[in-house]
């Protein structure tokens, strides 16, 4: 019986693992495997010119960390954006879901307006805001209609890393925005009906009874603005054309990785800049079942 009972398990676990087999394949070859791949070549120098060989340099590539100014540049540049990019976009997507969800009329028509950022390309929306901070783009041509001075506001370090700012607020606010949008619906109406009762006014309901509850989306929704903007890579790359310009004010952690994998040919510390990149991702991640985690005790 017993013997019978095993080779039963056996026979459909096999099967499990065998209608899972094509996935696990996908997932060991591009996932799994690169990233051992990276990890290995992160205690390497990596010669890719001729024949291709490996040295192992043990902690060097990390040491070599330290003494990196543009390293600690970049660190600063993302950690500038997600202090005022993540505050930002999660302020705004509130607002927008709170006045989406009123009974407003056309209010479905503003919702698909306001979403549209966020299904348009991002290589297209640079374009587009390059064209708005150019020289001689909009927002110069409406600066000289009111008579104020012009500026050159891609070729400013003090202003180049604010304009991908500004447009990655535009652009994520209305993602972050029909999450809360669908939470707001799940609010039960008669915890406003009882505030009415008690007396309450539109800006005590809001406080008191829509924050509250809406705090476990606002912590999601911070958590994955925050590992958005470390991985910001393609709006950066395009406005400075790769380089991190002006004077490295555009200069992200992911750029910085390209700069050093594909320019330089220097995988191995390149490697290892994605895998302290992935480490800081990852306690991001900690961080955000921890607080969900406290929420669903509370």
């Amino acid at each position: 019986m017993a013997k019978t009972f095993t080779k039963s398990k056996l026979r459909d676990m096999a099967s499990g693992y065998t209608f899972m087999s094509p996935v696990i394949i996908i997932l060991g070859c591009f996932l799994l495997l690169p990233i051992a791949y990276a990890i290995f070549l992160s205690f390497h120098k990596v010669n890719l010119l001729g024949t291709v060989s490996y040295k192992f340099t043990g902690t060097a590539n990390f040491e070599r960390m330290l003494d990196d100014p543009r390293l600690w540049i970049a660190l600063r540049n993302t950690a500038k954006y997600a202090l005022i990019v993540v505050p930002s976009q999660t302020i705004l997507a509130l607002l927008l879901a709170s006045i989406l969800n009123m009974k407003l009329r056309y209010r479905n028509f503003f919702r698909i307006a306001f979403y549209l950022p966020t299904v348009t390309s991002s290589a297209v929306l640079v374009l587009i805001f390059m064209w708005i901070y150019n020289s001689n783009g909009l927002l110069n041509y409406l600066l000289e209609l009111v008579g104020l001075p012009t500026y050159n506001w891609l070729g400013d370090p003090s202003v180049a890393l604010l304009g991908i700012m500004i447009m990655n607020v535009w652009s994520t606010a209305p993602l972050f925005m029909v999450i809360y949008l669908a939470a707001l619906q799940d609010i039960p109406e008669n915890l406003y009906e009882a505030a009415d009762i008690d007396g309450a006014n539109a800006w005590h309901k809001f406080w008191r009874i829509t924050v509250p509850q809406l705090k476990p989306v606002t912590f999601y929704v911070i958590v994955m603005g925050i590992i958005g903007t470390f991985q910001l890579f393609d709006q950066s790359y395009i406005f400075s054309a790769g380089s991190g310009g002006p004077n490295n004010a555009t200069l992200t952690m992911v750029l910085l990785i390209y700069q050093y994998a594909f320019k330089n040919l220097d995988m191995g510390y390149a490697s290892a800049l994605a895998f302290l990149l992935a480490v800081v991702i990852m306690l991001i991640t900690v961080v955000q079942r921890l607080i969900f985690r406290e929420e669903r005790l509370n």
